[in-house]
């Protein structure tokens, strides 16, 4: 049974709590969960458009989807706001549980259509997974319906299965978010951005209390939610990009959770009396992206070479440890039709010898842009020094989230190091993001797409993958899935998957039920503490 705790302190009070130095912090509450993090990528509260992995565990709490799904039970979809839904051969229709906002606001199927509306109408990067199978600015209005108060209808588009669109909806952008509250803030036609992108107005198990970007996320208990008020009265999520401060505050006791630790940081609580690591597949990968519209990595021979000049394991051993492992195929080794990984270890010689057929035999100057946070910068040195043994001298620009993210959306970059996630658990989930790009023109403006900001144009890929993402038959789409694979190696990609990707995530032996979730959509309604 869920506790419930109504004791609240002070405004003032908890602004003189946060603002004591680390060292000062005592053991953290009983009813309190304090969660050690990097905050450097939280750009937007708005979860129609924001898309970083950490924004992800605030949108997580603060509202639900129709559906869900966690490691738990083989990544089966779950019910959220949907108590179940049926399936036909155009659409699938979901019966919606009572629930209310946070405001006392029930939640209704129209807020469902406002919300999917809106997602696809602002056009943002957020809308990429539902865009990219069909539902556009064009298409929206008819492919979804709210037949009565407690029923939303979904139709399914050609380019789409059932158990794909599921997952889609229980991605954090497909939020429901109370229409009613939102429209009381639109300004200027903004769908309401503006005021929610540091607001909250969901139906999940907490509410925003304050963000003070790169400082402090504070979420509060909603007492109104539907399946009982959470056991944590309060969540917060303090910013320590610092790594062994970080160490250092979970071994006082001054956190709870610390997931922003270097891998060496986190191997020093390997078998550490109370406390333990929760090491997360993602689905997803660390990334070099290769501008393919500047010379001379618009050159296939060029970016084989880069793929040849990196020193994978090497990487993996000394910098990545448990954030992940060598895997230059976008599909997960042990994922069901995956291909064996193609021959692109570190070989300096085959390297230089691809550059002089390319005509680059005294090589060039490369920029590498990377978020300056755990572990791609130390990936970046690495990789600046793996191709300086190829004669690519390679600068390093570091930056913040909202300025390295900008530069990838706007191709403003030669080299740039960004992850990816699976938008489902499977091989075509993991290798979508690798495989999409419908329109590689400038004017397409497609930031949204992940290969589209690298300008890699792959008309024969992305034809193959709408093939994939619509086909029901299990066998074939699996037939289809080793193709498209083949045919990314082949084309020695711009978006070059270098190692699969992993979240470590270090415990205090006082939370239970905390669990890592994928797409970092961890659930703390559930989660408890111990005094010891």
């Amino acid at each position: 049974m869920k506790l419930f705790s109504t004791r609240f302190i002070s405004g003032a009070a908890l602004a003189m709590a946060l603002s004591v130095a680390p060292a000062a912090f005592a053991r953290t509450p009983v009813d309190q969960l304090v969660i050690g993090t990097s905050l450097a990528q939280v750009l937007s509260l708005d979860p129609q458009q924001g898309t970083e992995v950490k924004t992800q565990e605030i949108l997580a709490n603060t509202y639900d989807r129709l559906v869900q799904f966690s490691g738990e039970e083989g990544y089966a979809i779950r019910p959220q706001l949907a108590e179940s839904w049926e399936v036909d051969d155009t659409g699938i229709t979901f019966h919606l549980r009572d629930a209310t906002f946070a405001s006392g606001n029930p939640v209704t199927a129209a807020d469902v259509v406002f919300s999917l509306t809106r997602l696809i109408m602002m056009d943002q990067s957020a809308a990429a997974n539902l865009k990219n199978v069909g539902y556009t600015p064009e298409t929206i209005a008819d492919l979804i319906s709210a037949p009565d108060e407690k029923t939303f209808r979904i139709e399914m588009t050609d380019s789409v299965i059932p158990e794909s669109l599921l997952y889609r909806l229980a991605g954090g952008t497909a939020s429901v978010v109370d229409s009613a509250v939102v429209k009381e803030h639109v300004s200027n036609d903004d769908y309401g951005n503006a005021w929610l992108r540091t607001n909250t107005a969901g139906s999940g198990p907490f509410v925003l209390r304050r963000w003070t970007p790169n400082d402090v996320v504070l979420l509060e208990a909603n007492e109104q939610y539907w399946d009982g008020a959470p056991a944590m009265r309060r969540v917060i999520m303090r910013h320590a990009p610092e790594s062994q401060a970080a160490r250092l505050m979970l071994e006082r006791g001054d956190i709870d959770v610390a997931n922003a630790l270097t891998a060496p940081d986190v191997l020093t609580f390997t078998d550490k009396e109370g406390f333990s690591i929760d090491e997360v597949k993602t689905g997803g990968y660390y990334v070099l992206s290769m501008n393919a519209g500047r010379e001379p990595l618009s050159n296939p021979l060029v970016r084989e070479a880069i793929a040849y000049g990196i020193d994978y394991q090497g990487i993996a051993d000394t910098i990545l440890g448990p954030y992940g492992r060598p895997r230059n195929v976008p599909v997960p080794e042990d994922f069901e039709g995956a291909i064996d990984n193609p021959d692109w270890s570190f070989q300096p010689e085959r390297a230089r010898e691809l550059l002089a057929e390319a005509g680059y035999a005294d090589g060039f100057d490369l920029t590498l842009k990377t978020i300056a946070q755990t572990p791609r910068v130390d990936m970046a040195t690495a990789i600046q020094a793996s191709l300086a043994d190829i004669g690519i001298n390679v600068s390093i620009q570091q930056g913040n989230g909202s300025d390295i993210v900008a530069s990838h959306r706007a191709r403003d970059f030669d080299l740039l190091i960004p992850q990816t996630g699976a938008f489902m658990p499977t091989a075509l989930g993991s290798i979508d993001n690798f495989v999409t790009n419908p329109d590689n023109a400038l004017e397409a403006n497609n930031a949204g797409n992940f290969v589209w900001r690298s300008a890699w144009d792959i008309p024969e890929l992305n034809a193959m993958r709408n093939e994939a993402n619509g086909e029901r038959d299990d066998a074939r789409r699996l037939e289809l899935l080793r193709q498209m694979q083949e045919m990314f190696i082949a084309q020695k990609p711009a978006v070059l998957p270098m190692f699969e990707r992993f979240e470590p995530i270090v415990i205090s032996e006082r939370v239970h039920g905390y669990e890592g979730h994928p797409w970092s959509l961890t659930r703390l309604d559930d989660v408890t503490k111990t005094e010891d």
